[in-house]
């Protein structure tokens, strides 16, 4: 004879969401894992990137063309999108020289594209091109999301 016991609908419903968490936690831990595996298995170029950027490291990173490459980047603004074109030069992979033009639509985007301007130079010359990724530069915080872009692009070009 098979005997059950009743359980309390609470006690159900909380299993049931310890259960949910638990896998949860478990998917986030088996995608971190993935991605550091793949990055270093020969994963696509910008799944290795991003694992550059995320680990500051440029062990197994791609190796570029020395040059002087430009790109376009462009970023959201509460009032428009703005647009920066970046200009550096590369030299085994790190960045002797940088040059950043703006053409702001906004009164507000043109002050902070100047202070973006008057600062990249030092936080980016000398580094390996695989290692920057600038978040706030003298202030402007959302011009680097225009600059990260066109570094990106650069970097697609002078793999090629």
């Amino acid at each position: 004879m098979i005997r059950t016991t009743a359980v309390p609908r609470q006690l159900r419903v909380g299993a049931a969401a310890a259960s949910v968490l638990g896998i949860a936690v478990l998917a986030g831990c088996a995608g971190t894992t993935s991605a550091n595996t793949d990055a270093g298995s020969g994963a696509s170029s910008t799944d290795q990137a991003a694992d550059t950027t995320d680990t500051g490291s440029s062990s197994g990173s791609v190796a570029y063309t020395d040059g002087t490459y430009t790109a376009d980047g462009s970023y959201a603004t509460p009032e428009s999108v703005e647009t920066i074109s970046v200009t550096v030069t590369l030299a085994d992979d790190i960045i002797t020289a940088v040059e950043v033009t703006g053409n702001p639509t906004k009164s507000e985007s043109e002050q902070y594209q100047s202070q973006f301007i008057g600062g990249i130079q030092d936080a980016v010359v000398g580094k390996d091109i695989d290692e920057i990724s600038v978040s706030r530069v003298a202030g402007s915080s959302l011009t680097s999301g225009g600059f990260n872009e066109a570094i990106d692009a650069i970097k697609a070009e002078a793999a090629a």
